[in-house]
């Protein structure tokens, strides 16, 4: 059995509400197990007020940070030497950082060149420059919304993103296709992730790959089998 990932999560109490608290523990449990929880903020403003009554209940470890300057957050130093202070320990295999504050990128971009693995969670709000530097980044919207199954999620649409998502599984299938045009869509979809860390099929409204793919209506999708008659696998290529 492969050994399960030990992942500190570290949250940005100042630019996440507590509304996210379930959905941000149960992502972290696909990737691994917390062996760290820990949460940043001033708890003497009302804004730290909204966290208190979920620390408990999800045995989360609060961290004092007073504001001593104006327009300065002392919990993001507090976060980011705590996070150094954990990698150096040598106790976790990656880390979970939630903001939507580019302030990480630096340290993202440091944990990761430490060999560990680094999962980011924000809103869509959060910049660019964080999101590239992770090795994941999930939306914390699109977290919530998936929970909920009332809520009406859009299907992909000829918008912008969906074309940008087919120009670059065009890409990676030319890459990686052998002589009659068919990529292994594992494959597919780990390079996908690793050159776009925000990737997600529940950002377009889907559970999995193979549907998100054969909506998009410009792949043809193959299923092989294999050895095992419990497992098919399968392949894509352009029409």
């Amino acid at each position: 059995m492969e050994r399960e990932l030990k992942i500190a999560v570290l949250i940005d109490a100042e630019n996440v509400s507590d509304k996210y608290v379930q959905v941000i523990f149960d992502e972290v449990n696909n990737h691994g197990t917390a062996t760290y929880k820990r949460i940043y903020g001033d708890w003497t403003k009302p804004k730290g007020s909204q966290w208190k009554n979920v620390l408990l209940n999800y045995s989360i470890s609060p961290i004092q940070q007073y504001s001593y300057t104006s327009g300065k957050n002392a919990s993001d130093a507090a976060l980011i030497i705590d996070a150094m202070d954990i990698l150096y320990s040598g106790q976790v295999d990656g880390f979970c950082i939630v903001s939507s504050d580019s302030d990480f990128t630096r340290l993202a971009s440091r944990l990761r060149e430490a060999g560990k693995y680094v999962l980011g969670m924000g809103e869509k709000k959060t910049p660019p420059a964080f999101i590239s530097a992770c090795e994941k980044f999930k939306y914390l919207e699109v977290l919530l919304e998936a929970t909920q199954p009332e809520v009406v999620i859009n299907r992909p649409t000829a918008d912008k993103k969906s074309e940008q998502l087919v120009a670059t599984l065009k890409t990676i299938i030319n890459e990686n296709s052998d002589d009659d045009g068919w990529a292994f869509l594992g494959e597919v979809g780990s390079i996908l992730s690793k050159r776009n860390p925000d990737f997600d099929t529940r950002n377009y409204g889907f559970q999995k790959l193979t549907p998100l793919v054969s909506s998009l209506k410009q792949f043809e999708i193959q299923s092989r089998k294999t050895s095992n008659p419990n497992i098919t696998h399968k392949y894509i290529r352009i029409k």
